[in-house]
């Protein structure tokens, strides 16, 4: 009798990466697919019979869960509620659990009721565990302190997917990094040498994605792009460059990186080529002192607003993550943040409270210190922390909304807009207006233009835009969007 498994990506709550507001504008469900779970489903043999539901565009049925023998879930911290309901459905039902990705692997002992754990990196635990379950010999615990061969990674099974449900598609190229930032979980999971996949591989994914019939957005989900700048620039970006020119530029891509990617023309040059139009930097504090104290060291001695714009006067679009609540931060942290926001450009500026998650040189210093207070909640904007802050907590949570509110209020947001796009260089392939676009431009007059508090600065937005930069004018819409999505988060 076939073997049947159902992979389920859980919720995503709402959230400031997952973009749910500004989604219903294209009449999209969620921002991304989950790219490890089909990842995972491409190592399960063919004889298999597999089905993937990601709770974020389609309902889980309980005719669904009895369907399957096993139930695979991968999730990030942050699902964990949603795992939790998944959990307890499929004991309800009699059908057996397997858990991995960063939650399980994380907070295993949290999870005793799961089945079979297939923990740490997929490509040498899951290929065990699915050995000794066609043997009827599964242990429930697989783990392994080794990082894996990401060369021998399969291609995604992107069949698995409703494709049309989401606003862009996902690739990974590397993972690890070659900096220690103390809050950061990055290293724990995927260690500080950057692995990378061949040049012949990220062509191959490239190619599957294609033959999806899918055009527009592609992120690089890795944490660290730049990890290996040699390899890039000798390898892998000039076999991405052909592979874009023979196919007529048929996608756009963004990814993370450090900031030292200011430091290097030739590699902000070539990423353009290649089609990259932004990028997300962990930018954290413009105090030097709280950037030590993070081991934050390849941010420490620049000057941080130089780099932003010289990366934007690139055709590179830039992204940042901020952070308040380190022990040296002191009350000045808070209107020295907004300034440094508004100064830089950087439009879409995620700050966050300082959390520690599990398996952080940060939490092992804070555990010790008897600070830690519970268990991170995987969301970098939910106002909360999980450990005892120096600063006055009360303080420290006043001080963090009023940089919210502030730089999502509609004047010093779209202040910030017109800063960004009076120094932004875009490229030959920068965004146009597909009929997606038109369509969310539309909507975007309706929801924003006539209804909105922020009306007067919307059409301020676009006025400057058509007579000063025309060519941004799609990107103006764009933004308009994204601030219509943080507002209604941080209401």
């Amino acid at each position: 009798m076939t073997m049947k498994i159902l992979l389920v990506y859980p919720k995503i709550p709402v959230t400031y990466w997952g973009f749910q507001h500004a989604l219903k504008f294209i009449s999209k469900k969620a921002a991304f697919p989950p790219l490890g779970l089909i990842t995972i489903a491409a190592m399960i043999p063919d004889s298999v019979d597999k089905k993937l539901i990601d709770l974020n565009v389609e309902k889980l049925t309980d005719r669904d869960i009895q369907w399957a023998d096993y139930v695979f879930i991968s999730a990030m911290v942050i699902q964990k509620p949603s795992v939790r309901e998944i959990l307890d459905r499929c004991q309800r039902l009699g059908v057996k659990t397997v858990g991995g990705g960063p939650l399980f692997t994380a907070e295993r002992d949290a999870y005793g009721d799961v089945d079979h754990l297939v923990l740490n990196e997929g490509e040498i635990t899951m290929t065990e565990f699915l050995a000794d379950l066609r043997q009827g010999t599964p242990r429930r615990v697989y783990e392994t302190d080794a990082w894996a061969d990401i060369s021998r990674t399969p291609v995604p099974q992107w069949s698995l997917l409703k494709l049309k449900s989401y606003s862009s598609l996902n690739i990974q190229y590397s993972r690890g990094c070659p900096f220690n930032c103390d809050f950061c979980d990055i290293t724990t999971l995927f260690g500080r040498a950057p692995r990378t996949k061949t040049a012949d591989q990220v062509l191959q994914e490239l190619d599957a994605i294609y033959n999806t019939g899918w055009r527009g957005e592609l992120f690089f989900v890795d944490d660290n792009f730049i990890g290996n700048k040699k390899k890039l620039l000798d390898d892998v970006l000039p076999a991405i460059i052909g592979w874009m020119e023979r196919r007529d530029h048929p996608f756009c891509f963004m990814t993370e990186v450090s900031i030292n990617l200011a430091d290097d023309e030739e590699l902000m040059k070539m990423m353009v080529k290649a089609g990259f139009n932004s990028v997300f930097i962990g930018i954290e504090t413009p105090d030097d002192t709280c950037l030590t104290e993070c081991q934050k060291t390849q941010n420490r001695n620049r000057d941080l607003i130089s780099c932003v714009k010289r990366i934007q006067e690139y055709g590179i679009e830039v992204s940042g993550g901020f952070i308040v609540g380190f022990d040296n931060d002191s009350e000045t942290i808070f209107n020295r943040m907004i300034k440094f926001i508004q100064d830089s450009g950087i439009v879409t500026a995620m700050v966050g409270l300082l959390n520690a998650p599990i398996g952080t040189k940060l939490y092992q210093r804070l555990q010790s210190e008897g600070r830690i207070e519970k268990s991170f909640t995987g969301n970098n904007t939910d106002f909360t922390m999980n450990f005892v802050p120096k600063m006055d907590r009360h303080v420290l949570e006043n001080g963090y909304q009023q940089i919210v509110k502030t730089i999502y209020s509609p004047k010093y947001y779209y202040e910030r807009v017109i800063n960004f796009l009076a120094g932004y260089n875009p490229k030959k392939f920068a965004e146009s207006f597909s009929l997606m676009n038109i369509v969310a431009f539309l909507r975007s007059i309706f929801r924003i233009g006539v209804f909105g508090r922020e009306r007067k600065y919307y059409w301020k937005l676009l006025n400057w835009s058509l007579r000063n930069r025309p060519d941004t004018f799609p990107i103006a819409v764009r933004f308009s969007i994204y601030g219509f999505h943080f507002r209604k988060l941080y209401e």
